[in-house]
């Protein structure tokens, strides 16, 4: 991800076909150290194309992709649950900390 982050700064940089130079001086700026196979591939399947088409096709490919929708609500309830649970041993151990108090014993008498 960071070899396209790179190619389409470049890009945006007035850099219409970045080559692997112009990558690697974006990614060495900030303290990466570029693989040349990953760095030739995203180049080589990058190179002539219209990123902003590249783009498109990107966000449709992703608005396919299923998210965490159904799982949420579950997840939400089971966390309610066991924070309701967390709740009653909180009563419970504040009571039994409060009984000890009420007969006198102390953890420093």
């Amino acid at each position: 991800m960071r070899y396209v982050a790179a190619y389409l700064l470049a890009q945006l940089g007035g850099n219409d076909a970045p080559d692997a130079a112009a990558i690697k001086n974006i990614l060495s700026s900030v303290g990466i150290d570029a693989d040349d196979e990953k760095l030739g591939l995203v180049i080589s399947q990058l190179a002539g194309k219209d990123i902003n088409e590249v783009m498109a096709e990107g966000k449709e490919k992703l608005a396919s992709v299923p998210s965490a929708g159904c799982g949420a609500g579950a997840g939400a309830a089971a966390g309610g649950a066991a924070a309701e649970e967390t709740k009653e041993e909180a009563k419970a151990s504040s009571s039994e900390e409060s009984g000890d108090d009420d007969m006198g014993f102390g953890l420093f008498d």
